[in-house]
């Protein structure tokens, strides 16, 4: 049975403490041969929000993929509020960047946890805190950021889009964004340790001029969900996905999956 929630676009406003998406935000989305490609890195929500603090927060690995393979940009990357990486165009084709970062730490009241859950989907965490009566219980919890961007150089488009990276909670489109056009549908999978992630909650996010719609829409049994491309302007599909520490300090650790696109 699938488990589509209402498609219904509502306007997104600030919500719950930590339930914030982290996302790879270029200046634009197409670039001639030969342009800068600047980013800035960002958390918020609605593509509106404030730069990643990289005084506290650590990118462990940073790639640019394209047809002619992969290049690490670790070293590139700047910790100054915004502008964090700038890159020349000097490829024709798609650009897939991804980030990794590292595992920070959070403690959240258990109303505020529980708060949290609900909004991002995470019942099968909330229903195990019921269950063992914690649900006032105060939560701890590492989080770990694994953000994508697709960016177009030039007009000729390739399958750079579908390299599957490897990361722990991934997001994967069935589709070249740029080979699309506003009416079209795309479809993603969500994989989480290489695997469908079924069930999961993914947010959709919209920005037409100052307004940012979102839906929500679960992915079937085999990771994929899909959703009509409404409306230009960036795009941003995201999930969260919450397992229990693997490693002392934190009784949880949260893995936050984004894709960024322009259409």
């Amino acid at each position: 049975m699938k488990k589509w929630s209402c498609l219904l676009a509502v306007l997104v406003v600030a919500s719950i403490v930590q339930a914030h998406e982290f996302w790879l935000q270029p200046a634009k989305f197409r670039f001639a041969l030969g342009e800068t490609i600047k980013l800035d890195f960002m958390v918020g929500e609605s593509f509106m929000g404030e730069f990643w603090d990289l005084k506290k927060h650590k990118a462990e690995k940073i790639q640019l993929h394209r047809l002619s393979g992969s290049r690490d940009l670790a070293n590139e990357v700047k910790s100054t509020q915004g502008n964090n990486l700038d890159l020349n165009a000097d490829q024709e084709g798609t650009y897939l960047f991804s980030l990794q970062s590292n595992a920070a730490y959070i403690e959240l009241e258990g109303e505020k946890f529980n708060d949290y859950l609900k909004e991002d989907g995470l019942d099968y965490i909330l229903d195990e805190r019921t269950r063992a009566g914690n649900l006032n219980k105060k939560s701890t919890e590492f989080y770990t950021r694994f953000a994508k961007l697709l960016v177009q150089t030039g007009n000729k488009t390739d399958d750079t889009y579908k390299k599957k990276l490897g990361l722990r909670y991934e997001i994967i489109p069935d589709q070249n964004p740029y080979a699309l056009k506003v009416g079209d549908h795309l479809q993603c999978r969500v994989l989480f340790d290489g695997k469908p992630a079924a069930h999961a909650l993914v947010k959709v996010w919209n920005k037409v001029n100052t307004t940012t719609f979102l839906q929500n829409i679960y992915t079937e049994n085999d990771g994929t969900m899909r959703f009509p491309l409404s409306a230009s302007g960036p795009w941003m599909v995201s999930s969260v996905r919450m397992i229990h520490s693997e490693k002392e300090g934190a009784e949880y650790h949260s893995l936050w999956a984004s894709l960024v696109f322009g259409i």
